[in-house]
């Protein structure tokens, strides 16, 4: 099942802004990660997905249903970018006014099973030694940490979180990744809007690139940065048996613009790279040191980074070749 389905979703203001023609696909029991600079169009795709938004056009599902149904929105939590509580509520309370929110009747609200849950949750968050504060007092991390509490409350299948460690420090960002983790071994899917790329690094298997209001590319995360879309990869070569002559005839041999020289040293030992489209243009060089007398030590992808990748995404979108 997918969990959000969207075709050409698109929803702009006044003509301007918002994002363009979205197809975009989230399969059940994954952490998505939803990338692009300020302005890119995210929260607005966060919002119609929350229904708060309603698209100009196009289609899509969440967890089965139309957007907005609310046999879609009991089984889904949310934590948008910007909110506030009342400053006069305490946590326990917070999550009580949520509960009602969710559809709960009074007397579910009174009973020991739900007080258990608002104590668990509030665990989870790690709040419970603020139970009984007042809001108003708590900082900026603190409020993050009751909006995903009120998240994750009615334990949703599907978990939308608008920049949900925006406020928090190095110790609170690790312990909300560590949540989310646990989420996902209980199967619950969560879609994360956030720029911060060293998150998406360590938590999403997918993830999808917006910019300019427009989807620049989506899929599993390794695959992404592989580079095996469109822009190409970067594939590494280590050879023995260099020679100076040699790199004449290999570049003759691939038109004098595909390969890099990186390093080459006394004892016939290079190293080369090349942006290759595919593995099958990868596999032709490979035949090509070896028709040439090279000895070839090893060959395969450069590692990458989600930023490199982020910021040759951005390259490509502003009319630049990737590199």
């Amino acid at each position: 099942m997918m969990m959000i389905d969207t075709e050409q979703l698109t929803k702009t203001y006044n003509g301007r802004g918002g994002c363009r023609g979205i197809t975009l696909r989230v399969p059940e029991g994954c952490i998505f990660g939803l990338l692009g600079p300020n302005g890119a169009g995210k929260s607005t795709f966060v919002k119609m997905l929350a229904g708060l938004h309603r698209p100009d056009s196009g289609r899509a599902a969440v967890l089965g249903q139309p957007l907005g149904r609310p046999e879609a929105r009991r089984r889904l939590g949310y934590l948008p970018e910007l909110f506030r509580f009342q400053d006069w509520l305490t946590p326990a309370e917070v999550l009580r006014f949520h509960g009602r929110l969710g559809g709960l009747r009074p007397q579910e609200i009174r009973a020991p099973a739900f007080r258990n849950r608002v104590r668990d949750t509030l665990e989870l968050v790690g709040l419970s030694e603020a139970a009984d504060r007042r809001v108003g007092g708590f900082s900026k991390g603190m409020q993050q940490r009751l909006g995903l509490a009120a998240a994750l409350l009615l334990d949703p299948e599907l978990v939308i979180l608008d920049e949900p460690a925006s406020a928090l420090d190095p110790v609170g960002r690790y312990e909300i990744r560590s949540l989310l983790k646990r989420l996902r071994g209980k199967g619950v899917t969560v879609f994360l809007n956030t720029h911060l790329l060293e998150d998406v690094e360590e938590l999403c298997d997918e993830a999808a690139f917006l910019y300019g209001g427009e989807l620049l590319a989506s899929g599993p995360l390794h695959q992404l940065l592989s580079g095996t879309g469109d822009s190409g990869a970067n594939w590494r070569f280590r050879i023995g048996g260099w020679l100076p002559e040699t790199w004449a005839e290999l570049n003759e041999a691939v038109g004098g613009t595909l390969l890099h020289l990186v390093e080459a040293d006394e004892s016939g030992n290079a190293l080369l790279t090349a942006r290759v489209t595919d593995r099958e243009q990868a596999g032709y060089l490979c035949a090509l040191f070896i028709r040439s007398g090279l000895t070839l030590y090893e060959s395969g992808p450069e590692p990458n980074s989600l930023e490199a990748w982020f910021l040759r995404m951005a390259k490509f979108r502003q009319g630049g070749v990737p590199q």
